[in-house]
C-alpha cells in the first residue's frame, strides 16, 4: 500500500471526527472545554496503563472518557462558587490533572512509548508502521480508532439531532419538553474524551484542539443552521488535513505542524471571504451604507434648493462636491449610485429630483 495513503486516511478520520464534535462544542460556547479536556484526560490514560499495562486496553478509553468527564464537574464545581468565570475555572483543573499525568508517565511510565511529545505532538508520518488486518486489508491501528470515533460522533448527531438542536439554542425549552439537556452535556464531554484518546497517537493533543475549534468556527462564519454548518466544519477539516499533508511535504516539515497552520488558514480566508459574516462582505455593507446615506443627503440638499433662484449653483452637479464638503470621487461615486436607484436625473448639468428621490428626501425632512 501506498504509504501516502495510510497517513492521508487517518488525518482524514480524525479532522472528520474531531470537526464533528468540535462543532456542537463552538455552538455551546464550549471550545477551551476542548482543550482543558483534551490534556487532563492524560491523567485517565497513564492511570489505566498502570492499571492493565497494556496500551492497546480499552480501559485507556474508558479511564480517559472519565477524567474528561471528571473534568468538567470540576469545573462547573468551581463555577457554583460565583466567584469563578469559566476561564479562570478551565485555568486551574485542567493544568492540575494534566500535571499529574505527566508526573505519574515520567516517573512510572517512563520505559514505554507514552511520552509527553507523543501525547501532545503525535506523529502522523509514523501510522503505516502500526497495522491491523480488518476485513483482509491491513489498516493502521490508529486509522481504525479515529474512524470508529467518527462513526460514534456521527451516530450521536443523527440519533440526538432534534435534541441537540434545541438544547444547543435553547436549554430551558428542551427541558420543558422532557429532554434532559444535563445528559446530553454530559454525553458530549465523553465524545470529546474519547475522540481526544483516539486521536492521541495519531496526531497528539495540540493538533486535535486546532481541528475541533478552527474548522467549526470557520463553519459558523458560513452557515445559518446546525446542518449546514456541520458540512461546511467536516469540509473545511478534511480539505485542511489533506492540505496540510502535502504542504509538510512540500516543505518537509512537520504534518501535524502544517494541519494546524491550514486549518488556521482555512478559518482566515473564512473570516475574510464569508459572503455575510465575513470581513469583506462587512466591509462592503459600511460602504454601501455611507453612500446610501450621502445620497438620501443629496436628495434632501437639491429638495431644499430646487425651483429657487440658488438652483443653479446649489444643484450643479460640477458643485455638488463642494456643497456638500465631499471628496469629488465620492461625489461622483453618490450621483452615479443615486441614478442607478432612479432617485435624481440630471438636466443641463443641474440635478433635479425623480418622483422617488422627491419621496425619499420629504420623508427624511419629515422625520428630521
Amino acid at each position: 500500500m501506498n504509504l501516502d495513503l495510510p497517513i492521508l486516511l487517518t488525518a482524514v478520520a480524525v479532522a472528520l471526527g474531531c470537526s464533528i464534535i468540535g462543532t456542537l462544542l463552538v455552538l455551546r460556547r464550549m471550545s477551551l472545554i476542548s482543550d482543558a479536556i483534551s490534556h487532563s484526560v492524560l491523567l485517565g490514560i497513564v492511570l489505566a496503563f498502570l492499571a492493565t499495562r497494556d496500551l492497546a486496553s480499552p480501559w485507556l478509553l474508558i479511564g480517559a472518557a472519565m477524567v474528561g468527564v471528571l473534568t468538567v464537574m470540576l469545573i462547573q464545581l468551581l463555577l457554583t462558587t460565583r466567584r469563578l468565570k469559566e476561564d479562570s475555572a478551565i485555568g486551574l483543573v485542567f493544568p492540575l490533572l494534566f500535571s499529574i499525568g505527566v508526573i505519574l508517565i515520567t516517573r512510572m511510565a517512563g520505559d514505554v512509548h507514552l511520552d509527553t511529545d507523543a501525547v501532545l505532538l503525535g506523529e502522523l508520518g509514523f501510522v503505516w508502521m502500526d497495522q491491523t488486518s480488518v476485513l483482509g486489508l491491513d489498516l493502521p491501528r490508529s486509522f481504525i480508532v479515529s474512524f470508529c470515533m467518527l462513526l460514534a460522533n456521527l451516530l450521536f448527531v443523527g440519533l440526538c439531532y432534534k435534541e441537540l438542536k434545541i438544547s444547543i439554542f435553547d436549554a430551558g425549552l428542551a427541558a420543558s419538553l422532557g429532554f434532559s439537556p444535563l445528559l446530553l452535556h454530559y454525553m458530549l464531554v465523553s465524545l470529546v474524551s474519547l475522540t481526544a484518546v483516539a486521536s492521541f497517537d495519531a496526531v497528539g493533543s495540540i493538533l486535535m484542539v486546532a481541528l475541533m475549534i478552527a474548522p467549526p468556527a470557520g463553519a459558523r462564519l458560513l452557515s445559518n443552521s446546525l446542518a449546514q454548518m456541520l458540512g461546511w466544519s467536516m469540509l473545511l477539516g478534511s480539505l485542511s488535513a489533506v492540505a496540510g499533508y502535502y504542504l509538510a511535504i512540500m516543505l518537509d516539515s512537520t504534518i501535524g505542524g502544517c494541519i494546524a497552520m491550514c486549518c488556521g488558514l482555512a478559518f482566515l480566508l473564512c473570516w475574510l471571504l464569508a459572503p455575510e459574516r465575513g470581513l469583506l462582505a462587512a466591509w462592503l455593507r459600511s460602504a454601501r451604507q455611507r453612500v446610501l446615506f450621502a445620497a438620501q443627503m443629496l436628495a434632501v440638499h437639491i429638495a431644499n434648493h430646487e425651483g429657487r433662484p440658488e438652483e443653479g449653483v446649489e444643484c450643479h452637479v460640477a458643485n455638488i462636491a463642494e456643497h456638500m464638503h465631499w471628496q469629488q470621487q465620492f461625489a461622483d461615486d453618490v450621483i452615479g449610485y443615486a441614478r442607478r436607484q432612479q432617485m435624481l436625473r440630471e438636466q443641463d448639468s443641474i440635478l433635479r429630483l425623480t418622483e422617488e428621490g422627491r419621496g425619499i428626501a420629504e420623508k427624511l425632512m419629515l422625520h428630521g
